[in-house]
């Protein structure tokens, strides 16, 4: 079968990948560069990528898959740390010393939040999607923990919408964290970046046959009924199938049918490179102070330095509708006078803003993971089922292998 794949993003090269040995599989996309949110920059003689991202010890699919392309053995661990920015002051909030010593938290507080951080592997996530995050931290641990811990991660995640944003995404995302030691997070990460990952993948796709076509975007998609022979046309070139794995809003402005209309919010991440480390050792920075993004991502207090000679720091922000023309700008001027950087201490800057980065989980959002129920028509991306109630590299190839393992079937 001839299948058509819109966009070589992660999901699509999984596909591209899994069908090309038995099938005429041609991926679209309209960048030149593949990997979708997971593509990198070429700085010098290192790559980083243009959105932070690291996985978890817990993310089977994607660590088989690494495996079957002879990765195995670039996976590294690391530490990730964390902390809060409040106050015009960093606290660090990694061991249990550090979070004694939080001053926003009494220590009953204290005490509270860190027996529901380790009860929450065990809540039924299922309830949670009609709730909002808001009120079910505030009636189960009360004011003062929303707002001084639980509010700067909601609004660094989500912005304006943080208030919306259903309870299930939260209490997922603590419980998959629940574990942590007392030196932070363990998180994967691949040596070189995930470039490696992405380079691997697509030419492993395109020596089992995939045809890649970069900056050859989908403009097109209608379905074939009259014909004898049912199928598609992306571009007026014929497919048996189509996999979408682009965003719901660009899936139904190509003309598929049945796409279900899921929320999604914009991502603005600028990434500087420093003379030195402005956020004391300290990976994850969450910003409670008023700025015009949510958190400041030092990579190199997670990745080793010496990979790339130069401090990397991400600031991430999140928008609804279009972002501010002048985001950069205002994001360096705020970066500078809040941790005491002259411009001479950047060596380069570059900002990825993209407008379809990631579902908003609202409440409710699980009542839009419908199929389309369209024949020959299969979804893999960010709004699968498989990236609720969190989106995750690992979700993405799940949706990947799942739409691969339907197919198979089908034959």
């Amino acid at each position: 079968m001839r299948i058509g794949i819109i966009g070589g993003g992660l999901a699509g090269l999984v596909a591209g990948y899994s069908l090309a040995e038995v099938h005429d599989v041609v991926i679209f996309e309209q960048e030149s560069d593949l990997g979708g949110l997971l593509s990198s920059y070429r700085i010098g003689n290192y790559s980083i990528e243009r959105f932070y991202h690291h996985f978890f010890s817990g993310d089977t699919t994607l660590m088989t898959l690494l495996d079957e392309l002879g990765l195995s053995s670039e996976i590294i661990w690391l530490s990730g740390s964390t902390g809060s920015f409040t106050d015009g002051a960093i606290h660090p909030l990694t061991t249990p010393f550090e979070i004694l010593r939080y001053p926003y938290l009494n220590l009953l507080e204290k005490a509270r939040l860190g027996l529901f951080t380790k009860q929450a592997s065990h809540i039924d996530m299922a309830p949670l999607d009609a709730i909002s995050a808001h009120d079910f931290i505030i009636s189960n641990l009360g004011e003062r923990i929303y707002h001084s811990f639980f509010e700067p991660l909601l609004k660094s995640k989500f912005g304006q919408n943080s208030d919306l944003v259903s309870a299930a995404w939260l209490i997922s995302r603590v419980a998959i964290r629940s574990n942590r030691g007392v030196a932070g997070e363990r998180l994967g990460y691949i040596k070189g970046g995930f470039s490696v990952f992405i380079d691997c993948l697509s030419d492993a796709a395109r020596n089992n046959g995939c045809t890649i076509r970069t900056e050859v975007p989908a403009k097109s998609v209608i379905q074939v009924t009259t014909s004898t022979q049912p199928g598609w046309k992306i571009n007026d070139e014929f497919f048996d199938l189509v996999i979408g794995t682009v965003s719901p809003r660009i899936l139904q402005s190509l003309g598929v049918p049945n796409i279900p209309s899921i929320p999604y919010q914009g991502a603005a991440c600028l990434t500087l490179a420093l003379s030195r480390d402005v956020t004391k050792g300290t990976y994850w920075l969450n910003i409670t102070d008023p700025a015009p993004y949510g958190a400041v991502v030092s990579h190199t207090n997670f990745a080793p330095f010496e990979w790339y000679g130069e401090h990397l720091v991400y600031l991430a922000s999140y928008f609804s509708g279009d972002p501010d023309p002048n985001l950069k700008e205002k994001m360096l001027s705020d970066f500078c006078t809040k941790f005491s950087v002259d411009p001479s201490e950047i060596h380069w800057s570059r900002i990825a803003i993209d407008r379809d980065a990631g579902p908003l989980y609202l409440t409710g959002y699980r009542d839009h993971l419908t199929d389309p129920a369209v024949p020959g028509l299969y979804l893999a991306g960010m709004f699968s089922p498989e990236n609720y109630p969190e989106r995750s590299i690992e979700g993405s190839v799940k949706a990947a292998r799942r739409v691969v393992e339907g197919i198979r079937n089908r034959e």
